[in-house]
């Protein structure tokens, strides 16, 4: 083990059950700050509250100035109404009931002005008809596809016409153009910028297509954590990262050039010694995203040559050489290689600051409902 000088020791850790999500407040603060340094207005930043999903990491964002944001769950929609934010984008189709939540978000929270993203007709005609029984209209986003291909509509003459015919209706209104990027993971940062520019072209293009037509300016909402070193340097878009507030393992080695640091971590236990050369961990699927290979999926801080080798439910079975030094009962800190679904596996995260834990924040936007 290392000393007990490391940034994430935790100088109570044995009142600490495992495995448990520990969040830094201070370093929360330190990527925050960088966040906004990064950037020449605060005013065009909306960050993504995915990752988080908590009330206090919201109340520290609007503390620091930031009055925008972007999430992508009805959840997460009213968790931002409960802080009280002011412009909120849910960056998601809503259809069937999650549109009639959508509305009682809306309702319930009218100090917080929500908008939403469409890509076809079919969606925005039951919006615009759905809104109209509710006496409301809405702002949105046309969804660009720009190579995802996860959701939106390709730019060009049909995404132009969608726009046009979203502003004939009476109850949505179309504002701007949502692109996200999030294919664009280039390692090497100048294959990843000009991979950027080149979708974004295609936005630009639009949006000067559309001033043609005599529409307002659109607003372009651009990118996410990858790309948001490229898309800060531009003028008069927003952008909107997510991982920066916590980071993780994942974009530590993808991004270097952005220095946001780790602010979240998963404690872990040696529970078993099954042979002579593996340790069982507590820190099974459940606690770990594990969408990626196993040994894609944590990073051991004060034991980075553990090399994980099986995991189920409750456990992960990592290889230690022979002759190790590990013992049933030491603490392993873990830095998830991906700590948005990380996040989204625990209800709540212990909060260390000075190395203490101190108290808890709920994940309380985790859960698929709130109130509404």
């Amino acid at each position: 083990m290392n000393g007990k000088n490391n940034w994430y020791t935790i100088n109570n850790i044995n009142e600490i059950d495992s495995p448990a999500l520990v969040v830094y407040i201070d370093r929360v603060k330190e990527n925050i700050s960088t966040l906004i340094n990064m950037i020449d207005d605060v005013s065009r930043l909306r960050p993504h509250v995915k990752t988080h999903k908590i009330k206090e990491a919201t109340l520290l964002l609007i503390e620091a100035g930031v009055n925008k944001f972007k999430c992508a769950t009805i959840a997460e929609a009213e968790m931002l109404g409960m802080c009280s934010a002011k412009d909120v984008l849910l960056a998601y189709q809503p259809i069937g009931p999650k549109l009639k939540r959508f509305v009682d978000v809306i309702k319930k929270y009218p100090q917080t002005k929500y908008s939403c993203l469409v890509d076809n007709k079919i969606a925005a005609e039951e919006m615009n008809k759905v809104f109209a029984e509710n006496n409301l209209t809405v702002n949105i986003f046309i969804d660009l596809n720009v190579g995802q291909n996860r959701t939106g509509i390709v730019p060009g003459d049909e995404a132009l016409d969608l726009y046009i015919y979203c502003a004939s209706l009476k109850n949505i209104k179309p504002i701007g153009l949502h692109a996200y990027d999030g294919h664009i993971r280039d390692v090497d940062f100048d294959a990843r910028k000009q991979k950027c520019d080149e979708a974004f072209l295609l936005v630009e293009k639009m949006q000067q297509q559309l001033k043609l037509k005599g529409f307002a300016e659109p607003i372009i909402i651009a990118g996410g954590s990858p790309t948001f070193s490229i898309h800060s340097k531009r003028k008069n878009i927003e952008c909107s990262p997510g991982t920066f507030i916590f980071w993780d393992k994942g974009y530590l080695d993808l991004c270097p050039e952005q220095n946001f640091i780790p602010a979240a971590l998963v404690i872990t236990r040696i529970i078993s010694l099954p042979t002579k050369i593996t340790l069982c961990l507590d820190l099974g699927h459940k606690s770990v995203a594990a969408e990626n290979a196993i040994n894609k999926r944590v990073y051991f801080l004060n034991a980075p040559e553990l090399k994980a080798a099986g995991q189920s439910e409750e456990h992960l079975i990592v290889e230690a050489g022979e002759n190790h030094h590990y013992k049933v009962g030491d603490i392993l800190y873990g830095l998830p290689i991906h700590i948005c679904p990380t996040i989204a596996l625990y209800e709540r995260a212990i909060v260390i600051e000075n190395n203490t834990a101190k108290g808890e924040w709920r994940i309380i936007a985790r859960d698929r409902k709130i109130t509404v």
